[in-house]
């Protein structure tokens, strides 16, 4: 298939998980999952361009290992934490008490939404997998997505171990990379999609595959990363958070300041 019929019916297979996801979110009353079903859907878009795609067989073999192993890992990363954590993130919990009445159908065209995104950040798989044949950037984008993949599975492990100890109640991770950036986890999910354009940029089109990076940085940075995951920290550990805003960088590592 050509890079367009491939988004569609991707985008038509991610709505209807999300779908499902939703239909589950309704039993548990944990939205949650329309996290898991978002990495899901990419892993298996990237397996499904790679399938599918016109390419070259390597290089459609990098589209479903990169991409499919990120997605894949991802999912199983959030699904582990959102089956089980006692309560639902607070970011979805800021969601019910702002939206009000109806909450089941706009929880709906939410979820919904996250498909069409799932879809439509799928762009540089389905380019990638349209390449005619092989190219450095291509060893190039492997090598960034190994580093950038290591740093996000770093980090959340990190992060995890923290929570786990009896101690860490009230406090904030100042632990591995958490000392030098707020949110090393999103840093490199973001170098993960400048990998996936840079897979794509050889492929004809390819200049349209750094949108995606683009768009993810903009969500990150000013959307549903950063602002809603610093306010609820702010809301549940004002004083130790705000002085951890104080000393540590947002988004690149970098040492942390010293206390005056």
């Amino acid at each position: 298939m050509s890079p367009l019929p491939l988004l569609l019916w991707g985008t038509l297979g991610a709505c209807l998980l999300q779908l499902g996801l939703w239909a589950w979110h309704l039993r548990t009353r944990n939205a949650g999952w329309v996290d898991v079903g978002w990495a899901l859907s990419l892993g298996l878009l990237a397996l499904f361009c790679a399938g599918q795609g016109t390419g070259h067989p390597a290089v459609r073999l990098f589209v479903g290992l990169l991409g499919g192993g990120w997605g894949l890992r991802l999912a199983a990363h959030l699904g582990h934490r959102v089956a089980t954590e006692p309560h639902e993130d607070g970011r979805y919990q800021e969601l019910r008490r702002s939206w009000g009445g109806n909450l089941d159908l706009k929880f709906l065209s939410f979820f919904l939404f996250q498909g069409v995104l799932a879809g439509g950040l799928a762009l540089p798989f389905a380019l990638a997998a349209s390449a005619p044949a092989y190219h450095p950037l291509h060893g190039i984008a492997a090598g960034l997505w190994l580093l950038a993949l290591l740093g996000e599975s770093l980090a959340d492990a990190q992060l995890r171990r923290f929570k786990a100890r009896p101690t860490s109640k009230g406090l904030t991770c100042r632990e591995g990379l958490w000392r030098y950036s707020r949110h090393p986890n999103y840093f490199f999910e973001s170098l993960l999609w400048v990998a996936f354009a840079l897979l794509a940029a050889p492929a004809p089109w390819g200049w349209l595959a750094w949108g995606a990076p683009t768009l993810i940085l903009y969500f990150l940075l000013f959307v549903t990363g950063i602002p809603y995951t610093e306010a609820q920290s702010l809301r549940s550990r004002p004083e130790d958070y705000a002085r951890y805003q104080r000393e540590t960088s947002a988004f690149l590592p970098w040492f942390p300041k010293v206390p005056a």
